[in-house]
């Protein structure tokens, strides 16, 4: 198998990393994207400017494809909003001749098995290539790979807004008044929002920067009223994050932001909210087991989980509570683990029963919402070096993330953002930010409690 490439699903920054990385170990990438350019996903949420700043968001493989092509590094202190991560980065990366003669978009994976094999059989498993199925613009293709590296993330799978995991009765009816997640509120999708009684259900970064971008057009708009429901009974405090003691402050200041908003009656904020259905007629009424509410749009942002189904034809091994790989679930679950307490790890956590296949990135994290850009950059280092055999560079995992004891994310599995659109200053954040601990060593807890928030 030694003559075959290694297939690498997702051309978002960690899959060109990846890419980049197997350049340089003289390993052949083939690359598949679903969307009609490079890191097609984080254009969809380009007005969100990212908590982490360009020197955390620059795989080191990646910078050192481009440097010869005279492309220039962005200041290392900004933050840059989505669209600047894919015109600044992801794209010259992606036009790299090296990437751009492996790179296939408007190319879905479909299936992903081995090559004469169905899950059931064992003998020789680890010596058959792996068979990928593609539908792009050829039509659906078969190629073959000696390794599989998926990358595609989570975006494209939104949680329901129902309890217990399930859509609420009624939800698909009442699709035309749920937006996407992160929808533009300030900007192209301001119409949808001004003189409207707009609820935002979740409880994580993506929500706050949704309420903090809607409290904008309140304030501008004066018949416009926010509500923001979460599941949770817990303290509110716990839903604003880290404030000053964030590790990374544009992160802090959007939990600071937020709790104004509510203590100032811009947003109305409800708790112990449980959706158990949606009634659809001129207006959308929201049900919970003991209230409804009449809104006229639902800002969706309860997270995000993986599209597993196009692997159902491999031996995975999955943690039961997350969905990431078994042995990387304990050290990222949300409830015991911010993004800065989970712990470098690298293929030998993300590895699975069928040999040189490896979820990476915001996928690899499964349901867990605590996925920072830098983690997936080192994963894919070590899984590259893996595949190439070098078994000593793939065990040695470093890693130095910004700390905070509250981290609950949601934009497709991601801490990196977002932050405020509103946060024009990027300066703050030239140092290594290192901080609060969670109190919890990292790895020695996992489960889940009775009473999550959205």
């Amino acid at each position: 198998m030694s003559g075959l490439p290694v297939v690498v699903i997702g051309a978002g920054p960690t899959g060109l990393a990846a890419a980049a990385h197997l350049l340089e170990r003289g390993l052949q990438p083939l690359i598949f994207e679903a969307g009609a350019t490079a890191g097609a996903a984080i254009s969809d949420w380009g007005h969100i400017r990212l908590f982490s700043p360009w020197q955390f968001n620059i795989d080191a493989a990646a910078r050192r494809l481009l440097e010869p092509t005279g492309w220039i590094a962005p200041r290392g202190t900004a933050l840059p909003y989505g669209a600047e991560l894919v015109v600044d980065y992801v794209a010259p990366l992606a036009a790299a001749p090296a990437i751009a003669e492996a790179l296939h978009l408007k190319t879905r994976v479909i299936a992903v098995t081995r090559q004469g094999m169905d899950k059931t059989r064992t003998r020789g498993r680890d010596t058959q290539p792996f068979l990928v199925r593609v539908d792009g613009p050829n039509g659906v293709e078969d190629h073959l790979a000696r390794a599989v590296i998926d990358a595609s993330g989570t975006w494209d799978q939104p949680n329901p807004l129902g309890q217990g995991g399930l859509p609420a009765h009624g939800e698909s009816a009442a699709a035309r008044f749920i937006t996407h997640p992160l929808p533009d509120v300030t900007g192209d999708d301001r119409d949808k929002f001004e003189g409207k009684r707009v609820m935002v259900v979740g409880a994580g970064h993506s929500a706050a920067n949704t309420l903090i971008a809607l409290g904008q057009v309140a304030k501008a708009t004066s018949s416009t009223s926010i509500i923001w429901a979460v599941r949770g009974t817990g303290s509110a405090d716990r839903l604003y994050g880290g404030g000053d003691l964030d590790g990374l402050p544009a992160r802090g200041q959007l939990g600071s932001r937020l709790r104004k908003l509510v203590e100032d009656g811009v947003v109305e904020l409800r708790t112990s909210f449980t959706i158990t259905g949606f009634s659809a007629d001129e207006a959308l009424t929201v049900h919970t087991s003991d209230d409804s509410v009449d809104v006229d749009i639902l800002i969706p942002a309860t997270g995000f989980r993986p599209d597993l189904d196009i692997l159902k034809e491999l031996r995975l091994e999955l943690d039961p509570a997350v969905e990431a790989p078994r042995a990387l679930g304990p050290l990222i679950d949300p409830e015991f683990h911010s993004c800065g307490t989970v712990q470098a790890h690298g293929a030998k956590e993300l590895a699975h029963p069928d040999k040189d296949f490896y979820l990476v990135g915001m996928k690899s994290y499964g349901r867990a919402p605590t996925f920072l850009m830098a983690t997936g950059y080192e994963q894919v280092r070590s899984v590259v070096a893996a595949i190439a055999g070098d078994m000593a560079a793939s065990a040695e995992v470093q890693l130095d993330l910004p700390e905070t004891g509250v981290c609950s994310t949601d934009l497709g599995g991601s801490c990196d953002a977002p932050a405020s659109p509103a946060d024009a200053e990027a300066d703050n954040c030239c140092a290594a930010p290192q901080l609060v601990t969670i109190g919890l060593p990292t790895g020695t807890l996992h489960g889940r409690s009775n009473d999550p928030d959205y």
